[in-house]
């Protein structure tokens, strides 16, 4: 039988051990910090059927869908886990209490072309908080303290979060009688940061089919310069000439305002009125965070405010907002940059047992106190010569091997090896744990990414 080459498809990620334990690191620290603002866990399947998964699809989503039929059923895979929420919350409107706040930690599939960073197989990270019939403005107030908390948890310091709001931006469009060509406008707009002020200018008017006099008044309003108080300062100048305008910088005001409360510092947070984030789907605040280190990337947590979450299901007014990390994608990207932390514990263990002779059964008792103290460890079984034990062990990475002899099993201690120092001490199975422990604390608690 001719044997087939393993390999793994273009897009999708596989993981070595060591790499694996800090990509579950760092979920589980995104996971503690959106347990700690009172979202609840929620999963949803991958599996979808196709005509509910792509009720709010078109265009380029569509395209991008892994789609394929089982007997007679049509079935699709999730490409978000915004979608699958508006069909949980529709399904489970009468059972919840609102808002209702959800995390998801998850896996989505689009099948858009792989390249550096992006991947069709990846991991996100969502909140979201949905009421029934209103939401008030202060909870899209509260989720830059979510990502802020988030990312300094993970050991981020230079990250901003940039917000607008896309009331401002229909409102000023409407002013300029520009509605219809929002769209072209605000992704012309986007090139920004890549091709210039003037090259944007060139194309507002050659390619949306601006005005001069009005891509220049477009051009002032999104480089506005200064804090974001003065950015409010400066859209006060257009104030009381369009409802939905008005609108819009009063809750970009409140979120501004109350910034600070909720503990967000200045140099991490800023209005940036270039950000849009769909023109179709946001209706009120948007987020986006940049790592200011690496511009490049783009956006590493993206979201906003949406007012018609479950339009497709149900008629019930189901506003929300909420916020995603591209876990796959960031963790590429901090891999790349060597940024995560050497000081992690990637370790299939953090202590492994050693037995000599016959003494199997005082190493399983040690095992089990040293598990009880919640250390992470193994008994080495097999019949193998000391070297090829304690070879294990270093091979491996486990910070401390616990060698059982005879001689040790008759006194009732363990020789307990610090594998990095090479410093040995004999210890009672108690003391022996208490010893690791206090010797992995720092360790345990440093975080995900380099200080």
């Amino acid at each position: 039988m001719a044997r087939m080459k393993p390999h793994t498809l273009s897009g999708f990620m596989e993981l070595l051990p060591e790499e694996q334990k800090k990509m579950q690191r760092l979920m589980n620290t995104i996971e503690e910090s959106y347990a700690l603002y009172g979202y609840t866990p929620l999963d949803t399947p991958v599996l979808e059927s196709s005509e509910v998964l792509l009720a709010k699809a078109g265009g380029e989503t569509e395209k991008q869908i892994y789609r394929f039929s089982k007997g007679d059923t049509d079935l699709a895979m999730r490409f978000d886990l915004t979608v699958p929420l508006a069909k949980y919350v529709a399904m489970h409107y009468g059972e919840l209490t609102f808002p209702f706040r959800r995390y998801q930690i998850g896996k989505v599939y689009r099948g858009e072309r792989a390249q550096r960073g992006r991947f069709r197989e990846f991991y996100q990270a969502d909140i979201d908080m949905i009421g029934d019939g209103k939401l008030d403005i202060m909870n899209e107030a509260e989720i830059p303290a979510v990502i802020y908390r988030t990312f300094s948890t993970l050991g981020l310091k230079n990250f901003r979060i940039r917000v607008n709001n896309r009331k401002v931006l229909n409102g000023f469009f409407a002013l300029l009688g520009l509605t219809e060509r929002s769209t072209d406008v605000m992704r012309t707009i986007d090139k920004l940061d890549k091709i210039g002020a003037e090259k944007v200018g060139a194309a507002l008017q050659e390619e949306c089919g601006v005005e001069a006099d009005k891509a220049e008044e477009i051009l002032r309003f999104i480089t506005c310069p200064g804090s974001s108080k003065d950015k409010l300062a400066f859209l006060r100048g257009y104030q009381g000439r369009d409802e939905v305008f008005d609108a819009g910088l009063d809750e970009l005001a409140t979120v501004v305002n109350y910034v600070a409360s909720f503990g967000v510092p200045e140099e991490n947070f800023e209005v940036d009125l270039t950000i849009a984030r769909g023109l179709d789907y946001y209706t009120g605040t948007v987020y986006e965070t940049v790592l200011t280190d690496h511009p490049e990337v783009g956006s590493v947590c993206s979201g906003g405010r949406y007012d018609n979450l479950a339009e497709y299901y149900t008629d019930k007014q189901l506003p929300g907002v909420g916020i995603s990390i591209g876990v796959t994608r960031l963790f590429y990207v901090l891999q790349e940059q060597a940024m995560l932390s050497e000081e992690l514990l990637t370790a299939p263990a953090e202590a492994v047992i050693i037995p000599m002779g016959d003494v199997r059964a005082f190493a399983v008792e040690a095992a089990t106190v040293l598990r009880a103290a919640g250390i992470k460890t193994q008994v080495y079984f097999e019949e193998k010569k000391f070297k090829q034990k304690i070879g294990y062990a270093d091979k491996s990475g486990v910070p401390f091997a616990v060698i059982v002899g005879e001689d040790e099993c008759a006194k009732g201690v363990l020789g307990v090896k610090d594998m990095q120092s090479g410093e040995q001490r004999e210890l009672t199975p108690s003391e022996a744990a208490a010893y690791i422990n206090s010797q992995l604390a720092a360790r345990r608690n440093c975080t995900v990414i380099r200080g």
